[in-house]
């Protein structure tokens, strides 16, 4: 069934469904000042396929459905390689892909809103820090611990065993880090309200934000409370 129909208004699609926003600026669709139009308005006046960006729109969706429906796995008791490859093909793939369009769109606001919404600034500032130390923190994960743990599933060796172990205080510092800086950033954004004034690119943006935060949160819960005590335990 189709959650997305020709008839919603742009904006309301994009608020719901913020990627979205990627398919409108593939079709040339104005989702930011022409956010509160019918989209058969739009497809309409750019002579777009209906049926083919529906469908986009709606498999894209059902594709995040699916994944949410993945995370509530049972990771306790999932083989660790299994867990790892979920964490680095869904979270990690995550902020790969998402993490250049939050910072096109941080920046784009604070050009166009920052005169009259001065904590843009710190938006901007805070985001660009914890991007810089997530894009750090995930390749000592991919270089370091997770060949390890990998390593150690195929030789069942200490030394490959305590070189994923080692690094874990580490890795736990930088959540913490990252942590603090997410709950910076809800705190200036007003729990990611867009104020009244604000456009729908502003209000795309808190709503990339908002989903940023909770898939880092996510990722971080995976690691800290499952697949690290989990390694941990073996060495007992």
């Amino acid at each position: 069934m189709n959650t997305f129909n020709s008839n919603q208004k742009i904006g309301e699609i994009v608020t719901k469904f913020p990627n979205a926003a990627d398919i409108f600026k593939e079709y040339k669709i104005d989702f930011c000042c022409g956010g509160d139009r019918p989209l058969i308005t739009a497809i309409n006046e750019q002579g777009v396929n209906e049926a083919e960006i529906l469908e986009k729109i709606n498999a894209s969706y059902e594709k995040l459905q699916n994944k949410l429906y993945t995370n509530n796995k049972n990771w306790v008791e999932a083989p660790f390689d299994e867990l790892v490859d979920h964490i680095v093909n869904v979270h990690h793939g995550y902020l790969y892909e998402n993490l250049p369009k939050i910072s096109e769109l941080t920046t784009k606001i604070l050009r166009v809103h920052g005169g009259n919404h001065p904590e843009l600034s710190k938006v901007h500032k805070l985001f660009h820090t914890v991007k810089m130390e997530l894009e750090a923190h995930l390749i000592e994960e991919e270089t370091i611990q997770y060949p390890a743990i990998k390593e150690y599933l195929r030789s069942n060796s200490e030394v490959d065993l305590d070189k994923a172990i080692n690094i874990i205080n580490q890795l736990q510092d930088e959540h913490t880090g990252a942590g603090d800086i997410l709950k910076e950033l809800r705190k200036v954004t007003n729990d990611y309200k867009a104020p009244s004034d604000g456009c729908n690119t502003y209000k795309l943006t808190y709503a990339k934000l908002e989903e940023m935060e909770s898939d880092i949160f996510q990722h971080i819960h995976l690691e800290n409370n499952i697949l690290f005590p989990r390694l941990s335990e073996l060495k007992k």
